[in-house]
């Protein structure tokens, strides 16, 4: 099933989310822990949706492969969001929000890598991916450190899947004026 001419939508909310948390993350200079919490819940909540929103939109059915993987990384996201949220803590926030963003990141970098040739976004899943695993990885060794250096690593990530997600958007919106785009299922 060939991606939707409006899978340029979910992309850009994406976009927008991820760079609406990290230019928050660069003027915030002393957040609370719960303030942390409630601005990394928010973001990896929709962030979460987005993921989600966008499935069918790519072309995958829920039932593959593929629309799994994506539709496992929406809800990894969005349930981790909501724990971060409810429960303000560093360590909630360094350990949940870390197992949110690596579990999505290994989503997008499987669908990047099985994708490739087939699908639009396959690149752009990879570079995602990488960048998810990457502040995964990143997040746990700053919990000491306290609500400003946490937000720093997952703001940082955060700009640099919004300036992926941003271009990759608005190529997409422009390329479906010339027709469908093609996905993997």
């Amino acid at each position: 099933m060939p991606a939707a001419a409006d899978l340029w939508r979910p992309v850009i909310v994406r976009a927008a989310v991820a760079l609406g948390f990290g230019a928050l993350t660069v003027f915030w200079s002393s957040p609370s822990a719960a303030g942390m919490s409630w601005a990394g819940g928010v973001y990896l909540l929709a962030t979460g949706v987005a993921l989600s929103w966008s499935v069918k939109r790519a072309g995958f059915h829920p039932g593959t492969r593929s629309g799994k993987a994506l539709s496992a990384g929406g809800a990894v996201l969005t349930g981790s969001g909501a724990a971060v949220a409810l429960l303000p803590g560093e360590l909630v926030f360094g350990t949940i929000a870390a197992l949110g963003l690596g579990l999505a990141g290994a989503a997008e970098l499987y669908l990047g890598i099985t994708g490739r040739r087939r699908s639009v976004l396959a690149r752009d899943w990879i570079a995602s991916g990488v960048i998810g695993l990457g502040t995964a990885i990143a997040l746990p060794f700053f919990i000491a450190l306290g609500p400003h250096a946490l937000l720093g690593v997952a703001g940082g990530g955060a700009i640099l899947s919004g300036v992926l997600w941003i271009l990759a958007g608005l190529t997409l919106r422009h390329d479906a004026q010339g027709g469908p785009a093609e996905a993997v299922n």
